[in-house]
C-alpha cells in the first residue's frame, strides 16, 4: 500500500465516522448552514464596518476582500478540482449506500478541494487581520469551521478536501493582506485603528452572525 492509498484509506474512514454521526435536527441545520444565501446579511454587515472604518479608502479594502475570495474560489473550483478530479463521496461507487445525504443533495462530481472551505477561511482570516478584534476573530473562525464541517456532514466532501480548501483560503488571505500592507500601508496605520469606537464597530457583524445562526436553528427545529 503506497502513501497515497494509505492517506485515501484514512481519509475515507474518518469521513465515514463523521458523516455517520447525524440526527434529524442537524440535517436541517447543516443543510441551511451550507447554503450561501443565508450569509448575505453577514457579508453586508462586514461591508458596512469596512465602509465606516476606512471611508474613502474602503475601496482598496473591499477590492482586497473580493480578490481574496476570487483567488480562493478559482484555484479550488476552477483549477484544482478539474486537475485532480477526485470524486466526491456522494458520487463514489464504492461508498454507495454508506454515505448519509440530506435532501438528496450530492453536489458536483469532483470534490478536491472544497471551495466552501477555501472561501470561508479566506474571508475569515482576511477580515480578522483587518479588524484585529479577538471576539470577532473567534466568532468568524467558528463560522468558517461550521461551514467546512457541514460539507462533510452533508456527504459531499472528505476531510482532506476541507483541509486543502482551508489552506488555499488562508494562503489567499495572507497574499491579499501582505499586498495591502506593502502597497497601501496607511490603511493599517490610522490613528484610531485600535480605538474603542473602531473596535466596537465589529459588534455589528457579530450580532448579524448570531441572528443568522438563530434563524438556522429555528429553521432546523421547524423541519423536525
Amino acid at each position: 500500500m503506497n502513501i497515497f492509498t494509505l492517506f485515501n484509506h484514512w481519509d475515507t474512514n474518518i469521513f465515514l465516522m463523521l458523516n455517520g454521526t447525524h440526527a434529524p435536527f442537524f440535517d436541517g441545520f447543516m443543510y441551511a448552514v451550507s447554503a450561501k444565501l443565508i450569509w448575505i446579511p453577514l457579508y453586508i454587515a462586514v461591508l458596512y464596518v469596512i465602509l465606516k472604518r476606512w471611508n474613502r479608502e474602503a475601496f482598496w479594502v473591499i477590492l482586497a476582500l473580493v480578490l481574496c475570495i476570487v483567488i480562493a474560489d478559482q484555484i479550488s473550483s476552477g483549477i484544482i478540482k478539474n486537475m485532480v478530479q477526485r470524486l466526491r463521496p456522494s458520487h463514489a461507487s464504492d461508498l454507495k449506500g454508506m454515505v448519509h445525504l440530506v435532501n438528496g443533495y450530492e453536489g458536483g462530481f469532483f470534490g478536491f478541494v472544497s471551495s466552501h472551505a477555501a472561501n470561508s477561511f479566506g474571508f475569515a482570516l482576511l477580515t480578522s487581520l483587518l479588524f484585529k478584534q479577538k471576539t470577532y476573530t473567534y466568532a468568524i473562525f467558528f463560522w468558517a469551521i461550521i461551514i467546512a464541517y457541514s460539507r462533510i456532514y452533508l456527504g459531499v466532501h472528505y476531510p482532506l478536501d476541507i483541509l486543502g480548501g482551508a489552506i488555499i483560503g488562508i494562503v489567499s488571505a495572507l497574499i491579499c493582506f501582505i499586498t495591502i500592507k506593502k502597497l497601501r500601508p496607511s490603511l493599517l496605520q490610522t490613528e484610531d485603528y485600535h480605538s474603542v469606537t473602531e473596535q466596537t464597530k465589529t459588534i455589528i457583524p457579530l450580532i448579524v452572525l448570531g441572528i443568522s445562526l438563530l434563524g438556522v436553528v429555528i429553521y432546523s427545529i421547524s423541519m423536525l
